[in-house]
């Protein structure tokens, strides 16, 4: 029988705040375990939590980044189950009233050479409070627990069970990252578990408008992995139904060394956790102006980047899409353009040679050391025809070497100046031609396109320095 898959996802975003959701302590990551707590994080009898205001706020830009309808009267629930890093017994979070409901995310897919638009429908977002750590592999016979990432802030996205494919839950969970980035609410850092998914998989009928038995597949912390771990389920639940077999709704894991998924448990059911309202908080209410304000602070979002670096600027599909990735890079690109306004040089310089020193090194475009006027000076150089473009990239590599160096002292010192010098460079023309005269005699026959390979093999000769424009004058003043 032919199938098609149906995906949702339950994304976990961890909030960027300064202390927990409920909790004065830190939420700094990587501290000694054990010490970002307290008696209210540990649920010591007596104690009481106080709401943080800023994870409050944060949904809500996270809400009209989605365009969801904002619940201005919203509350927590009690979640109860039992684990060992849920000091309370129970988790504190939003069922029947969430914070956002509704909306759709948007975003493109690489299909060919071109870009093409999707969305995916959301069916809620509500804020809770992060369980701790179980850590397994310490000892052989106990498992440790590090409550300091107990209480921190979540915002848990709830698709509806509307992906049509893997690849299509990669880019939306890719696209949650981004936006996340730009709004400044979260690190989106899948390695270090502050964004996280739930992925929830099943297989029905083509055609058919019953949904089959969903599977969900626990903390995909990848992008990668989601991707693969969709794939496997697919697959799997394919093969068992054309068998004749049974699916169960169930949790199961994923083994990334092996690509495949396995059975933990099976599933709860929202009877199981028997929600009720938090007693010990009260209903949060928006002002209708708390919001206003926040909705005219929004920062411009990847999507709006995207059409803006295509259409005003002029930027192709591929470096729109790409500069549109990460708020850093899309900081960097509009810097410089304001300060030399050669946008498609801007995007060239970027996306080549600085994107591949920092693959190279491993590092981060939040950390390269020439700055955003630091590179419009250069390209402004080589607009105006004192350096080339040769002379650029070494002029690059020295200022990242000595970020702190005058451009103009580092020119001269180092001798990177275009050279104008009608007899040096006649003398390179000279030695190319003498050393290239069987590609003369195909110049005189009319191969011309042979122009720019001798003007290249002066730039190699003079390294760079002799003035583009002027040799290519002089050439075809020689050749003729």
């Amino acid at each position: 029988m032919e199938f098609e898959s149906v995906i949702g996802l339950e994304v976990h975003c961890q909030l960027n705040t300064e202390s927990k959701i409920f909790a004065a302590d830190s939420t700094s990551y990587g501290a000694e375990a054990n010490t970002n707590i307290s008696v209210i994080t540990l649920a010591h009898p007596g104690v009481l939590p106080m709401l943080n205001v800023q994870a409050v706020k944060s949904a809500i830009k996270l809400g009209l980044a989605f365009d969801c309808k904002i619940n201005e009267r919203n509350y927590f629930d009690r979640k109860n189950y039992f684990y060992p890093d849920l000091p309370k017994g129970y988790q504190v979070s939003q069922d029947k009233e969430p914070i956002c409901l509704g909306g759709t995310v948007k975003f493109k897919v690489k299909e060919g050479k071109t870009y093409t638009d999707h969305e995916v429908q959301i069916h809620h977002i509500h804020m809770e409070e992060d369980a701790g750590k179980s850590i397994h592999d310490l000892d052989e016979k106990y498992t440790y627990l590090d409550y300091n990432r107990a209480g921190t802030v979540l915002l848990e996205i709830v698709s509806e069970p509307c992906i049509k494919s893997p690849v299509l839950a990669a880019a939306y969970l890719n696209e949650i990252r981004k936006i996340v980035r730009f709004l400044g609410i979260g690190d989106g850092n899948m390695d270090e578990g502050s964004l996280r998914a739930d992925l929830n998989v099943s297989i029905k009928p083509v055609g058919s408008t019953t949904l089959g038995t969903k599977v969900e597949i626990k903390n995909m912390n990848s992008i990668k992995f989601l991707q693969k771990a969709a794939e496997y389920e697919i697959s799997r639940q394919t093969e068992v139904l054309n068998s004749g077999g049974t699916l169960i709704q169930e949790t199961r894991g994923f083994d990334p060394e092996t690509g495949t998924t396995f059975s933990m448990r099976v599933k709860e059911t929202m009877n199981d956790y028997r929600y009720f309202p938090e007693p010990d908080l009260a209903p949060i209410l928006i002002a209708r102006s708390e919001l206003e304000a926040i909705k005219a602070a929004m920062p411009e979002l990847p999507m709006a980047v995207f059409k803006d670096l295509k259409e005003k600027h002029a930027l192709t599909e591929e470096q729109a899409y790409l500069l549109s990735e990460d708020i850093s890079w899309t900081k960097y690109f509009y810097e410089t353009t304001a300060a030399c306004h050669k946008p498609t040089a801007v995007a060239n310089w970027l996306l080549s040679n600085i994107k591949a020193y920092l693959n190279e090194t491993g590092g981060s475009l939040e950390h390269f050391s020439v700055k955003p006027n630091q590179l419009a000076e250069i390209i402004r150089l080589i607009e105006d025809g004192k350096i080339s473009h040769t002379a650029a990239q070494k002029l690059m590599a020295l200022l990242i070497e000595k970020p702190e160096g005058n451009i103009g002292e580092v020119i001269a010192v180092n001798g990177l100046g275009l050279n104008s010098d009608d007899g040096a460079i006649m003398g390179w023309i000279d030695e190319v031609l003498a050393d290239q005269m069987a590609k003369v005699e195909e110049y005189k026959k009319g191969k011309k396109g042979l122009i720019g390979m001798f003007v290249g093999e002066v730039m190699k000769k003079s390294q760079g320095s002799a003035d583009p424009k002027l040799v290519n004058k002089l050439m075809l003043e020689k050749l003729s």
